[in-house]
């Protein structure tokens, strides 16, 4: 197992956000989390990620305890984040934006080859790379945000609500460069409210609410749950 989290809690002062979490995510799966507004999400990935410090809980990736590392530590191990409204440097280009993403030593040496699979999976950015990234739109913002976190060579890539504000077909075409992303190899766990798009990617998934895992299996098996239909489909 690539991933594997358990009984992990994270709060805010006193207040807890997520509670006993139980997560694995194995080398060149896609897994899913789902969940309404304020069920924890973001805390969950941002945890993984290193920007949360759990209160108690075990972080393993390939037998690596991330639990206590700081975030740059994190990704030194192979976990990049592409972190919910993209936080990118607006002033900048897209190419030194994309640049960034090369933090890890063997990302730095593999620049050239990480620009150029990034601008295959999105070539408007090779048409755009000098143009400053706060000028484009928010679906080629996204995908500025997901080649950055790419350049880094993750083994497991995290993305917190890629979706989020942009038009159904840009959604689309982000969601097929994930497919494409899985299809060669990588880890992937997304955290994400269209859960449509989110269980068609996946190949298994969790459904979160008020912090706590309340279903997970696979996504067929969980369509086939009537609560789910109806609460996350409106079926």
């Amino acid at each position: 197992m690539l991933l594997e989290v358990r009984e992990l809690a994270v709060g805010y002062g006193g207040a807890p956000a997520i509670l006993d979490i139980a997560l694995d995510v194995d080398a060149g799966e896609i897994v899913s989390v789902i969940g309404p507004n304020g069920a924890g999400k973001s805390t969950l990935i941002n945890a993984i990620a290193g920007l949360l410090r759990p209160q108690r809980g075990r972080i393993d990736l390939a037998g690596a305890d991330l639990a206590t590392l700081a975030p740059h530590r994190v990704c030194e191990h192979g976990v990049a984040l592409v972190p919910e409204g993209r936080r990118l440097f607006t002033g900048m280009t897209v190419e030194e934006n994309l640049e960034i993403g090369c933090y890890r030593p063997t990302a730095r040496r593999n620049r050239a080859a990480g620009l150029e699979r990034v601008y295959a999976l999105f070539p408007v950015l090779a048409e755009r790379r000098h143009q400053i990234a706060g000028t484009m739109s928010g679906g080629q913002q996204q995908m500025v945000a997901i080649g950055r976190a790419l350049m880094a060579e993750p083994r497991l890539l995290l993305l917190d609500e890629p979706s989020l504000g942009l038009a159904p077909a840009i959604v689309g075409e982000l969601f097929d460069v994930l497919r494409r992303i899985h299809a060669e190899g990588m880890a992937v766990l997304l955290v994400e409210q269209n859960v449509g798009q989110a269980l068609d990617l996946a190949d298994r998934a969790y459904v979160l609410e008020e912090g706590r895992i309340v279903a997970e299996g696979l996504p067929d098996s969980l369509l086939a749950q009537a609560r789910i239909r109806e609460v996350y489909l409106g079926v």
